[in-house]
């Protein structure tokens, strides 16, 4: 059962059938057509040589699906991580060297091994730090700055940079410089893409096609648009009039290389491969869960850092880039029918072959036409509407994917994502800070005891108690103290201090010091300090402690039980 949890591949393939081989095959075949022009496109945006996309497609996928505990994610390169991926590198090497090359192996092996390291040591709730709503804000900005980014391919250019203003100053810059042939390619190809996307499936229903060559259809949209562009540019001569082209791919087996380890490289490229790293988890993983669910089935978040990790390394040996479990070929690949991470083993297996024998054919490949890819595929991931949906839910949560969608597009991808993060746990931290301490009484005729100002309720000038609907620590401890002391002034007529402490499943020592200045100044003032319904953990963590031992009032089980025994000794006073 040990080694099944680090090989999931044991679980899985120990009950393989013919059945499961078929759908498997089935959906291996749709998610390469689809995944070709995508991993020539994506290695485009990474900066990176075409070739560079389909090796980084072959052997990290069979080694998820060895490891990995998804059965529907397809492993390989995505819009964000290539993103990402080129403007780590940029900053340590020029574009179309071996040295950039290089750096690009060396952010798949660190990448890979912090990921096993994550996985290793079961610390998978690291990536809980980023929140869906950063998660959401850089999505958005990447898809801008990515599509931005393309357009450079469609208007025939050279044009770069890392941020939104960069880029658009450049493509402004050498506008002059525009290729009109590459113009009515690249936009031909892009809105082909748009109306395949939109259009054709129920075009195809309408003229009578099953569901399934309808959706084949659909999916193997993108080959069309390769075939159609690459035809015209090698028929007209097109690229003797200026269109750039994919030119050469090597016609081989993904190559054994090394990562270079150099510390002044390593030292680069940490951090960024640590974003990477995260970033790409919380996509997979959130991925991952939503597919299962359909099915009822369950993956394993730490076993999937394993997965991931080696699907990176293994990246890093043969000629790849980071790569990550992506959301529109896993969506594919489940539609499709796959139900073993098998089918991704195939999905390699046909990539493979279109490697040796097929890369020849994307020769007169026009950049604009893998450009129209891009920004077809990334431009489903703008999603403005977070922004109305979190203004309309929290400020905080507004705040930060404000911030994180403007710094991501003004000062590029890293320090977007990074200020996410940071701004995310600051708002907590000031949230929490400042917990909702609710004043509470008895709803008359139950045992319940509810907000003060949100109920009727039953009170007694002589008993106050504070419901505490927050975890103690050291953040909160002095807030919680000013509060009590603000409640009970001197002369006033208060006799006893209840803190219910129905949500409270944490106290540090800091609170513990707190609560025992509370206990101490209620005491001089003559009033008594007492707990209710404290959590066990809780209060096997209080015993340890010498709170109990002075602490001047009692500890009720329920506060209902605080309420009879204490209001009788207020009325006969």
């Amino acid at each position: 059962m040990n080694l099944r949890r680090y090989l999931p591949i044991l679980d899985w393939g120990l009950t393989y059938d013919r059945g499961a081989f078929s759908n498997d095959m089935v959906a291996a075949v749709i998610v390469t057509i689809m995944l070709i022009p995508q991993s020539l496109a994506y290695a485009l945006l990474a900066g990176l040589p075409p070739e560079a996309g389909i090796y980084a497609s072959i052997a990290p996928i069979i080694l998820y699906a060895i490891f990995g505990t998804s059965r529907a994610l397809a492993v390989g390169p995505v819009a964000v991580v290539s993103l990402l991926t080129a403007s780590a590198i940029g900053q340590v090497a020029e574009q179309g060297t071996a040295g950039y090359a290089v750096a690009a192996l060396t952010l798949a092996f660190l990448s890979g091994g912090f990921l096993m390291l994550l996985g290793v040591l079961r610390l998978g709730f690291l990536a809980n730090f980023l929140s869906h709503p950063v998660i959401a804000g850089f999505i958005t900005a990447s898809g801008i700055l990515i599509a931005a980014s393309q357009l450079k391919h469609i208007l025939g250019i050279s044009a770069q940079g890392h941020t939104l203003p960069e880029i658009l100053m450049q493509l402004w810059e050498n506008l002059g410089q525009t290729n009109w042939i590459t113009v009515v390619l690249g936009m031909l190809a892009t809105g082909f893409l748009f109306w395949v996307r939109k259009g054709l499936k129920p075009l195809m229903r309408r003229l009578g096609a099953t569901p399934t060559v309808a959706d084949f259809a659909t999916k193997a949209g993108p080959v069309a648009a390769v075939v159609a562009t690459t035809l015209s540019v090698w028929l007209f001569g097109l690229d003797e009039r200026g269109v750039k082209i994919v030119g050469s791919v090597p016609q081989s087996l993904p190559p054994l290389t090394m990562p270079g380890l150099s510390p002044d490289l390593i030292q680069a490229l940490l951090i960024p491969a640590i974003l990477i790293s995260v970033i790409g988890f919380v996509e997979s993983v959130s991925v991952a869960q939503t597919l299962a669910a359909k099915k009822r089935q369950r993956i394993d978040p730490d076993q999937e850092l394993i997965g991931l990790g080696a699907a990176n390394i293994g990246a890093a040996f043969t000629g790849g880039y980071p790569v990550t479990g992506g959301f529109s070929r896993s969506v594919v690949n489940y539609d499709a029918g796959a139900e073993t991470p098998a089918a991704g083993a195939y999905t390699a297996v046909g990539l493979a072959i279109a490697a040796m024998a097929l890369t020849p054919l994307v020769y007169f490949l026009p950049n604009a036409t893998l450009a129209a890819t891009i920004i077809v595929a990334v431009l489903s991931l703008v999603d403005f509407s977070i922004l109305k949906k979190t203004w309309d839910y929290s400020a905080s949560d507004f705040v930060a994917v404000a911030v994180t969608i403007l710094l991501t597009l003004l000062m590029g991808v890293e320090i977007g994502v990074a200020s996410g993060v940071v701004i995310s746990v600051l708002l907590h931290l000031y949230k929490t800070s400042r917990p909702h301490v609710a004043e509470v009484g008895l709803v008359p005729g139950t045992q319940h005891f509810r907000n003060i100002h949100r109920h009727n309720v039953e009170t007694d000038p002589k008993v106050v108690t504070l419901r505490v609907d927050e975890s103690l620590y050291f953040i909160n401890a002095r807030f919680l103290e000013e509060l009590v002391q603000s409640r009970v002034t001197e002369g006033c007529e208060i006799e006893h201090v209840i803190l219910m402490f129905s949500a409270v499943n944490e106290v540090d020592f800091s609170a513990l010091e707190s609560l025992e200045a509370i206990n101490l100044r209620l005491s001089d003032m003559g009033v008594g300090l007492h707990l209710s319904e404290v959590k066990g953990p809780v209060l096997d963590r209080l015993r340890q402690s010498h709170l109990l031992d002075v602490l001047n009032g009692e500890v009720f089980l329920s506060q209902f039980d605080a309420w009879q025994s204490l209001l009788p000794r207020t009325r006969t006073t």
